[in-house]
């Protein structure tokens, strides 16, 4: 049984559910995060590396004899980490759980998926793109676009270049600012897309770039308040399984979206080894693609993988050697719900190094650190987003009710979180 050196990329509560996974397996024999948490700490051992320095990552990989890489977070992917890897000997045959840059391109740049998707007759919505040299037929389409209208900067905005926009002037007002730099780099190109009415979930695959394996799906909480009212968040709180995917609903997303795009990629000849997210509204029951992401979600992660039974190092394994078809799924059928807490002011302005108590009082659940370090041996907020709570029950409410009561017993100055996760599923 061969095990690993594993070295793990990220930072976030993603990346302390790998982490938590990960150390569970027998093939796992040590486990680096770069640059971890104080979560991560528990299960592995964090190093002081970026995960954009690929030199850095290099030489930590060669002299720590690292023989198994996964890559938590977007941006390395986006900017060709894999690419970097399969350009040096010493590097190109070890395990590799990430796509290369022209994968990743399917969340690195929204018109590039909005194309490969129409190349594939994939289901989403209509859309146009422009950039500053064409803003005046841009200013012109949203005149005759009807209402609301939404405006997506092209490229990564850390979860941000999403608007939707109810006049027309409010459009026209975005689109300037964007293409002015609003995004930075991201928004160089914007693209306009219909307004899609209905409800959203999540599904994710791991694909070796031959087949794939559907892991069980999610649907995540954005918005900061209960209700869903506010601004727009990374994510306060997921719940698995999703009750209105059923069966009908199954087959559609695996015959009109899963099965299409990994036989795009494999016919457009783009290396894939890694997870697969599919953002998905459902639509009068039909499901449509509103954002591919080339990892795992974060909050969704948090109730993903305490219902996935498999060993996940095994599961590595299968995908970078080409043989996930050996492969079957084994899910928990219990319900799982994760509440996060966030800094005081959280999504706009927030104070970092309030120091955290209570996570000894945890029970029956488990505390998934996303924004947290360690300061003079305390645990201290670093982030937004700072712990998620997650449990497993019988049924969501069985398990929110855990998920929430452990939310409580943790203390920090400013904290806040939803109570209602999941509740518009019951």
């Amino acid at each position: 049984m061969t095990t690993f050196n594993i070295l793990l990329l990220g930072s976030g509560g993603r990346e302390h559910a790998f982490a938590w996974k990960l150390a569970q397996s027998k093939r796992c024999s040590k486990l680096f995060i770069a640059p971890g948490n104080a979560g991560t700490l528990t299960h592995g051992q964090n190093v002081p590396i970026n995960p954009l320095d690929f030199a850095a990552i290099e030489n930590f990989v060669l002299e720590n004899q690292i023989n198994m890489v996964v890559v938590g977070p977007e941006e390395p992917l986006v900017r060709g980490i894999w690419d970097y890897f399969q350009a040096r000997e010493q590097l190109k045959k070890i395990p590799f759980i990430g796509p290369s840059k022209a994968g990743a391109t399917l969340e690195g740049s929204k018109a590039w998926s909005k194309q490969f998707m129409l190349r594939h007759n994939i289901p989403t919505a209509g859309y146009q793109e422009f950039t500053s040299e064409t803003l005046d037929v841009g200013l012109a389409y949203l005149k005759s676009h009807t209402l609301p209208i939404v405006l997506k900067a092209d490229g990564l905005a850390a979860g941000k270049g999403v608007v939707i926009c109810q006049s027309h002037t409010e459009a026209e007002t975005e689109m300037r600012e964007m293409l002015d730099g609003k995004f930075g780099a991201a928004s160089a190109r914007v693209v306009v897309e219909e307004f899609l009415s209905g409800i959203e979930f999540s599904v994710f695959v791991l694909t070796d770039g031959k087949t794939y394996k559907i892991l069980p799906e999610a649907k995540d909480y954005k918005r900061i308040g209960e209700g869903d009212t506010g601004p727009n968040t990374g994510g306060m709180g997921a719940v698995s399984p999703v009750p209105f995917v059923d069966e009908i609903m199954w087959a559609k997303v695996e015959e009109r979206v899963i099965r299409p795009t990994v036989e795009g990629l494999k016919k457009e000849k783009i290396p894939y080894k890694g997870f697969i997210f599919f953002g998905f509204i459902s639509v009068s029951g039909e499901p449509f693609v509103i954002e591919y992401n080339c990892r795992m979600g974060d909050p969704e992660t948090e109730v993903v993988l305490p219902r996935l039974k498999n060993d996940l190092v095994a599961l590595f394994d299968h995908c970078a050697r080409g043989t996930l078809g050996r492969v079957k799924i084994r899910t928990d059928k219990r319900s799982a719900t994760a509440v996060f807490l966030v800094s005081g002011g959280y999504p706009g302005d927030y104070e970092k190094g309030k120091v955290i108590t209570g996570l000894d009082k945890v029970k029956g659940g488990t505390a998934f650190h996303a924004g947290t370090a360690v300061k003079e041996a305390e645990c201290v907020t670093a982030g937004g987003r700072v712990i998620a709570l997650t449990s497993l029950g019988k049924d969501i409410p069985t398990a929110l009710r855990n998920s929430n009561r452990n939310a409580k017993a943790i203390q920090f100055e400013g904290k806040y979180f939803r109570r209602d996760i999941g509740k518009d599923l019951i």
